[in-house]
This record gives C-alpha cells, sequence and structure tokens, in this order.
C-alpha cells in the first residue's frame, strides 16, 4: 500500500502541471471576438458565488461601460463553464488575465484587483486608456 501512496505523491504533481502547461498554452491564442478592431483584453475568471469574484462585478461592468472601444472586459463563470478555468491555467478564483490585442498574455493577478489597480497595470503595460467622458476621472 505505501508503495501506491508514494506513486500518488509524483504523478499528481505531474498531471497538475501539465493541466497548467495545456491552460496556458491555450491561454495565449486569442479569443474570438465580434469586434472588427482588436482590443486589449480583460479576462475576468470567477464565479457568481464567490465573495471576491461578487466583488470584481461591479468593477467589470464600470471598466467595460466606460472603457469600450478601448479595451474588451470579459467575465468567465468557471463554475458554470468547467472548461475554462483549465484552458486559462488558473489556481484561484478571481484570476484577472490581461491580453495585448493580438491575444498575448501580458500580465495576470489572482484574487480581489480594485479598479484603480486594474487600469495603473494597463497604463504600465503600455496601453493608454482615454479617461471616460461620463465621469471625468480614470
Amino acid at each position: 500500500m505505501k508503495p501506491i501512496r508514494a506513486l500518488r505523491f509524483v504523478l499528481i504533481p505531474i498531471v497538475c502541471l501539465a493541466a497548467l502547461a495545456a491552460g496556458l498554452r491555450a491561454a495565449d491564442t486569442p479569443a474570438p471576438t465580434d469586434n472588427k478592431v482588436a482590443l486589449p483584453r480583460l479576462v475576468d475568471l470567477g464565479a457568481d458565488k464567490c465573495i471576491p469574484c461578487k466583488m470584481m462585478a461591479p468593477i467589470l461592468a464600470e471598466l467595460e461601460k466606460e472603457y469600450a472601444g478601448q479595451i474588451n472586459v470579459v467575465f468567465i463563470d468557471v463554475w458554470k463553464n468547467r472548461d475554462e478555468g483549465p484552458r486559462y491555467g488558473i489556481r484561484v478564483i478571481p484570476t484577472q488575465i490581461f491580453f495585448d490585442a493580438s491575444g498575448k498574455e501580458l500580465f495576470r493577478h489572482e484574487g480581489f484587483y480594485a479598479k484603480k489597480d486594474i487600469l495603473a497595470k494597463w497604463a504600465e503595460l503600455g496601453v493608454a486608456l482615454r479617461v471616460p467622458v461620463a465621469t471625468g476621472q480614470p
């Protein structure tokens, strides 16, 4: 019985690493969009029932509205869409992944991410977002 336990401790990490590598390769491929112009994309992977994910929902809605035409904001519920978590190689929810306009992953963050921090990260990544006219603030 002991050799089987030892084997389990070796095989489980190998399988997890293989799944993570496959997810990272899939995350580098651009997602199809309905837009004719490719835009940088923020993908938030979470669930509608997790507390930090619920805290992210209004932030994502604001970003989607205020920066429409500048970035695409996508929310994926990984509890309802079970194939998406492994596809993006996520470990915890929520996870935010920043992609450039060509679909290349630029940065990822795990956990709650404040709006001001998201906007600062876009600026750091070289994506210049115009201040929304409606609010007059970034």
